[in-house]
């Protein structure tokens, strides 16, 4: 039954692999479009999304320390990702201080202690089996332009004008910091199982930010957008963000899962 199970499945990813990128991308918001009604249903406080996000998202760092503490390499590991996590949840967890007190507070040092462990370990102690010259998308290029939208849109709250534009410029630079380690995937097209365990983490973790905010623009009919706003452009940009970080994932959690069915260990990526 299992062998059967796994065979229909396998027959349903060939198919999908064979059609046109119109019927491809159809198929994916349709999928997309009914897990979030599937979570509407399943789940009564939307709010619990975004817990439930920062829970995987540290169940993802988890998994890379399993890595490094037991493999004794950072083979695959994009120190870029990891230091530009560090930044985006270190000004988050400042904000967070100032603005919140709450669970998002407690999960986002944990994270941040993690994260900031794991690049300890592929700076120094693991340096010899980190890939640089594969880890070549500059920090740069992704901090600078999401310091700049955020001058310019970020929430209207009562909270002081930095706060309000570090968070701006955290959801910003959350949505693209996963590029340096999805081009370093590209580029070596194997990836090992830790590595894809962790970047898995992080679609299910965007999916679940993405799904509260989309729920909340459909249950106010749309009124939701321009609840807050420097010139009504502050959630329909947060909506966004979390729109092109599940956009970018989207891809390689497909080939994840297609992996994970047909039994395989290491995730293989097409050519592009």
């Amino acid at each position: 039954m299992g062998r059967r199970r796994g065979s229909a499945v396998n027959k349903m990813f060939i198919w999908v692999r064979k059609q046109s990128m119109k019927v491809k991308i159809f198929l994916g918001v349709a999928c997309f479009m009914s897990s979030l009604l599937g979570l509407r249903f399943l789940v009564k406080d939307i709010n619990q999304f975004f817990v439930a996000s920062e829970f995987v998202h540290a169940a993802g760092i988890l998994v890379l320390i399993y890595k490094l503490t037991t493999q004794n390499t950072c083979s695959g590991l994009s120190l870029q990702t990891q230091e530009l996590t560090a930044i985006f949840l270190a000004v988050r967890l400042c904000c967070s201080f100032m603005m919140e007190h709450d669970i998002h507070t407690i999960l986002d040092f944990a994270t941040l202690v993690s994260t900031l462990w794991v690049i300890y370990m592929i700076r120094f102690k693991l340096k010899a089996t980190y890939n640089e010259d594969l880890d070549d998308v500059p920090k740069y290029y992704l901090i600078v332009p999401c310091a700049i939208l955020s001058l310019f849109i970020y929430p209207h709250t009562y909270h002081s004008h930095l706060s309000k534009i570090s968070w701006a410029f955290c959801v910003y630079l959350e949505s693209i910091s996963v590029l340096p380690q999805l081009s370093m995937m590209q580029k070596t097209k194997m990836i090992e199982p830790s590595t894809a365990h962790y970047v898995f983490a992080l679609g299910v973790a965007r999916f679940l930010g993405c799904a509260h905010w989309i729920i909340q623009v459909y249950e106010s009919a749309g009124a939701y957008l321009f609840l807050l706003g420097s010139g009504y452009f502050w959630l329909p940009m947060v909506l966004l963000a979390e729109a092109v970080q599940t956009f970018i994932l989207a891809d390689f959690c497909y080939y994840y899962v297609k992996s994970v069915v047909n039994g395989q260990l290491l995730v293989s990526l097409p050519p592009v």
